[in-house]
């Protein structure tokens, strides 16, 4: 988080450069492994100064191998997953965003043998280029696919919601109304599995303090900022969870967890096979999500979600540190048409915008949340990590005290 406030790095380009030069500059301790330094919400050193989200990578690998014994174990599911839905029209659920993670998930499943059903939740805000790399990847493929879309004008309220809220989780609503929209595609035709695109090799897990989501504290940001009126987001409030474990029995599956799965590799491949074009960067394919990225976090924060991608990369050899330590002493660059866009859409004047950058800075812990729940459920979600009812990474985060 920031700790002193130029309010011209808001608006001038320059201040901004040499905000970013001042910061780079002032020594902090850095895990000897990967970039997170000090700053970093929950992190811990060991004597050799290698951090605890570095040890949390490691004893994922031990737990989720890759190579053959990966490919193995993803085949094992793939034969369990159509067994169980011979009876039904597809066998598993994927979502899509155009990303390359999620488009290469795609890609993985029909090479299983499998019969995917695509869905995408659509919070208005998609690039033109993520839209087309859905659009001829499913073609190709021949694969349905089934959107959810919110109301544009509710949505954008949201997001004003949290700008005045001053918590820096701009993108939580998205990533609720993801996991919302893929249960719900799969209680409607009546689907056991998810697939998820995420990959703790090449994006790491985020610490909480950088974003926490969870659908109470949705409400809550917008009932206190807000209107408070929620008619078509997909909220996945706690009873919804349940009943996706508990009834429905719906299964939370990570392929990429079990494949060295190398971004620039993938890129090529999808870009020759699909014609799937890069979009600039990692998870840039939303306009929203690239203002969060590239503007947002770094400036009004001081947090530099690359650290994270680039950490994992580091961690599994696909990055050399001193590359990482190179790119991360320039700031993201941020297109200043998009904030142009965002400020318009959002109905922001400049004033209002730089009045919204530059409120006092909160966190989830001051509002209502699921956390504590989560926290004396742990036992419970225990299982169902182990079950494959809810990611292992939620589990990871969610629900300890000392969360990562």
């Amino acid at each position: 988080m920031r700790t002193s406030l130029n309010k011209e790095i808001f608006s001038n380009e320059a201040a901004w450069q040499e905000e970013w030069t001042n910061r780079v500059s002032v020594v902090l301790q850095r895990c000897t492994r990967c970039l997170y330094d000090e700053t970093t919400p929950s992190i811990t050193f060991d004597a050799d100064g290698v951090c605890n989200y570095c040890h949390t990578h490691d004893q994922l690998c031990r737990e989720y191998p890759s190579g053959d014994e990966g490919w193995k174990r993803i085949q094992v599911i793939a034969d369990q997953i159509r067994k169980r839905g011979r009876k039904a029209p597809y066998d598993v659920v994927v979502g899509v965003s155009g990303g390359a993670d999620s488009s290469f998930l795609v890609h993985l499943t029909k090479e299983l043998g499998l019969r995917p059903l695509a869905v995408h939740f659509d919070n208005t805000w998609d690039s033109t280029i993520a839209v087309e790399n859905i659009k001829r990847l499913l073609d190709i493929l021949n694969v349905d696919l089934w959107t959810y879309v919110v109301n544009n004008e509710e949505y954008d309220r949201i997001y004003r919601s949290f700008l005045e809220s001053g918590v820096p989780d701009l993108e939580s609503p998205t990533d609720i109304g993801l996991a919302r929209t893929l249960n719900m595609a799969a209680e409607k035709y009546g689907i056991k599995f998810i697939f998820e695109g995420h990959s703790f090799r090449t994006e790491g897990i985020a610490p909480l303090g950088w974003l926490y989501m969870d659908a109470r504290y949705i409400q809550t940001i917008h009932s206190t900022y807000g209107d408070g009126k929620l008619e078509t987001f997909p909220n996945l409030w706690f009873s919804s969870m349940m009943k996706s474990m508990l009834f429905h029995r719906t299964k939370k599956i990570r392929p990429l967890w079990y494949i060295n799965h190398t971004k620039e590799n993938t890129k090529k491949m999808l870009a020759e096979k699909y014609g799937w074009q890069w979009y600039g960067g990692h998870h840039l394919e939303n306009r929203i999500t690239a203002f969060y990225h590239t503007y947002f976090l770094p400036r009004r924060f001081n947090i530099d979600m690359r650290l994270l991608g680039f950490s994992a990369l580091i961690r599994s050899g696909q990055m050399k540190r001193e590359d990482g330590l190179s790119l991360i002493s320039n700031p993201p660059l941020c297109d200043m048409d998009l904030l142009e866009m965002v400020k318009k859409r959002l109905d922001l004047s400049d004033d209002r915008f730089i009045q919204l950058m530059s409120l006092p800075v909160r966190t989830y812990r001051e509002f209502r949340t699921y956390k504590q729940m989560f926290e004396r459920l742990r036992p419970f979600f225990y299982l169902m990590a182990k079950s494959n009812l809810i990611p292992k990474s939620f589990y990871i985060k969610y629900t300890s005290r000392n969360s990562i």
